[in-house]
């Protein structure tokens, strides 16, 4: 890793980070957890567990793959164990069994020593109460990171400035966090994490306490900068929206186990079984399917493609609206490479963002007395 006094964005490409395995990982809380493990595994459920033995069951058999340079949102209901398992990530919480892997080396395994060192320079984190220091000022809290790890106030400070313009706050270094609004706090927050240089950026409902706008404003932040830093992060949030928004691959968690994982466009053109099916069922379909998941192959043989063009990432909605928009029932879809490779035409799109359940044979809905 690069000297924490230069300035921290490496850059590394994705493929030349190492990602987070999570295996096998089990929580019981309780004093005499371990005795449970194994009854655990042969079945015994949350309820059993926590009614004849008096613990809680707060993660079950957690096996996820968090890619390296993407962003995994972790998400579920209250008390379905997502804040745990983040907390597991940086060993603010202990397992009962399990493994959490990263660079070949097992989190859980580590001496107070190099676990502490792991914190400082590996991961960062960003809460959901801000937890910023009331007596320092926006460029304190920032550098804090690199004040606990000795590096120099002359060497710390430019760094620190660089980010808080980064996230929009150049001018506010001497104010306090008082003086600041919720959504400039969280800048801060964050402004804090990437000051750090840390690979690894655990989110932990980061954005829950703000107003919705504001909410948007800090998604879109958080996207614009990891389009240029690739870092590994792992975001929590109940919120399935923002989840679609801003995950390349999610999990979702139920009662301490994962109930499915992939991503958006999977999780909800694919439910896994009726509980997400559920979840998924209010969303607009629309901003989650790409032009890509339902474009038609090419025709064969020499035939004149639609003249209108839309990028396969492309969502649903506004590649109808483009062709909404230019009086056209069709569009030639393009590869990651440019070139064309099928055709979408407005009645699948249509088609494809109604879910299921919304679809009807005709004029079912009448009643007899409208029939009539």
């Amino acid at each position: 890793m690069t000297d924490s006094s230069t300035n921290a964005s490496s850059n590394n490409a994705p493929e030349n980070r190492s990602g987070i395995e999570i295996r096998h990982l089990y929580k019981i809380f309780g004093p005499n957890s371990e005795r449970y493990v194994d009854a655990v595994q042969k079945g015994m459920s949350k309820d059993e567990l926590n009614d004849k033995h008096n613990h809680v069951l707060g993660l079950q058999d957690i096996n996820l793959e968090l890619p390296p340079g993407q962003i995994s949102v972790i998400m579920g209901l209250s008390g379905s164990g997502k804040s745990t398992l983040i907390r597991h990530i940086n060993g603010l919480i202990m397992p009962t069994a399990g493994e959490i892997l990263y660079n070949g080396r097992d989190v859980m395994k580590m001496t107070p020593d190099e676990l502490r060192e792991f914190r400082r320079h590996e991961t960062a984190m960003v809460f959901q109460k801000f937890a910023l220091l009331p007596h320092r000022t926006v460029l304190e809290n920032t550098r804090y990171g690199l004040d606990i790890q000795g590096i120099a106030t002359s060497k710390s400070n430019p760094i620190a400035r660089k980010w808080i313009d980064r996230v929009g706050l150049s001018g506010y270094e001497d104010y306090y966090p008082n003086q600041l609004s919720g959504g400039m706090q969280q800048r801060v927050g964050l402004a804090r994490a990437l000051t750090n240089d840390a690979d690894i950026l655990l989110m932990d409902e980061a954005f829950s306490a703000l107003d919705p706008l504001i909410r948007m404003d800090m998604q879109k932040v958080l996207l614009d900068l990891q389009a240029e830093l690739k870092k590994t992060i792992v975001f929590i949030t109940h919120d399935l929206d923002e989840a679609l928004r801003l995950g390349d691959t999610i999990a979702i968690l139920r009662d301490g186990a994962v109930e499915q994982v992939g991503t958006g466009q999977e999780i909800v053109l694919r439910p896994a079984n009726d509980y997400i099916a559920e979840f998924v069922r209010e969303v607009n379909r629309g901003r989650v399917i790409r032009a890509a998941t339902v474009a038609t192959p090419l025709p064969e043989g020499d035939v004149a493609l639609p003249k209108l063009r839309v990028k396969g990432t492309t969502t649903l909605e506004l590649a109808a609206r483009k062709l909404a928009d230019k009086d056209v029932r069709n569009a030639t879809v393009l590869g990651k490479d440019g070139r064309p490779m099928g055709v979408i035409d407005m009645h699948t799109m249509l088609t494809a963002m109604v879910t299921p359940a919304e679809v009807d044979d005709g004029d079912d809905d009448l009643d007899e007395e409208d029939a009539a």
